[in-house]
């Protein structure tokens, strides 16, 4: 394999770990990235990779969360105190949330892929995020984690069904879900990565037996592991970042570059 091809797994890792945590689609930028530069070695297999890269670091960002959220939950059986309780209440929330993504996308996982992978849907994708963040862009809300019911549970893990559109963002449509539903920004930030967890883990799950099965797998160690560490790495700091941007209530910059990426696609490609 030639450096430039290298260098072309190096580039998306960094893209997929920039646009990951942010409300800007990472699989529109991607298929976006593929029609500009007809990068056509890129995989699905390569993809999942990139997106284990983004888990980790999300998953780091958040252990002192998760660890808290795994210890209470296996307490609240033997001490039910408010804490495990409310906690105990969370993890089961986060597993409600997370099934009508997986069910949907089980379902129509061929029509999402064939039918959907289109760069004009991709444009008005994109345009479609830019209204609601602009919708959403003043909401502060109320609500904390203990705060959280069933309802803002499904409505919310309904807003992620939206996501499987290509260009539709992930963690955007969850974050705007949760804001609607009148969570404090902290809280809503929080709850959209956590059902990204449980996303990620099953689509990493069921992608490694096709990776193990490669037959050239050998001599994709290098350019692999080179696209996750730097989705890793580039994951981690944008969240960091990100982060700050919701607290500020910044959310407006990000709809107006949805709205000029979504209309740059309809009119030029």
């Amino acid at each position: 394999m030639s450096l430039i091809e290298i260098v072309k797994y190096i580039f998306l890792g960094i893209v997929q770990g920039f646009t990951e945590p942010l409300p800007i689609s990472s699989s529109g930028h991607v298929f976006i990235l593929k029609e500009l530069f007809d990068v056509g070695f890129t995989d699905l297999n390569f993809e999942i990779i990139v997106n284990f890269g983004s888990l980790l670091a999300i998953l780091l960002i958040y252990k002192d969360d998760l660890i808290k959220l795994i210890k209470n939950f296996f307490l609240y059986f033997k001490e039910k105190t408010e804490e495990t309780k409310s906690d105990f209440k969370y993890c089961w929330l986060i597993v409600l949330g997370s099934i009508p993504v997986g069910i949907v996308g089980f379902i129509f996982k061929d029509v999402i892929e064939n039918k959907l992978n289109n760069i004009k849907i991709i444009g008005i994708a994109f345009l479609i995020t830019s209204l609601f963040l602009f919708l959403v862009r003043n909401i502060k809300g109320n609500k904390s984690d203990k705060d959280l019911s069933i309802l803002d549970s499904i409505i919310i893990g309904l807003t992620q069904v939206v996501a499987l559109v290509p260009g539709i963002s992930r963690s955007g449509s969850t974050l705007i879900g949760g804001l609607f539903r009148d969570l404090d920004r902290k809280t809503a930030l929080k709850y959209s990565f956590m059902l990204y967890i449980p996303v990620s883990v099953g689509t990493t799950l069921l992608g490694i037996k096709d990776l193990l099965e490669m037959g050239n797998i050998h001599d994709l160690i290098l350019p692999y592991g080179l696209g996750f560490i730097a989705s890793f790495v580039v994951s981690f700091f944008t969240l960091r970042w990100f982060m700050g941007v919701v607290k500020k209530g910044n959310l407006k910059y990000f709809s107006i570059y949805c709205l000029i990426l979504g209309i740059l696609i309809l009119l030029f490609m």
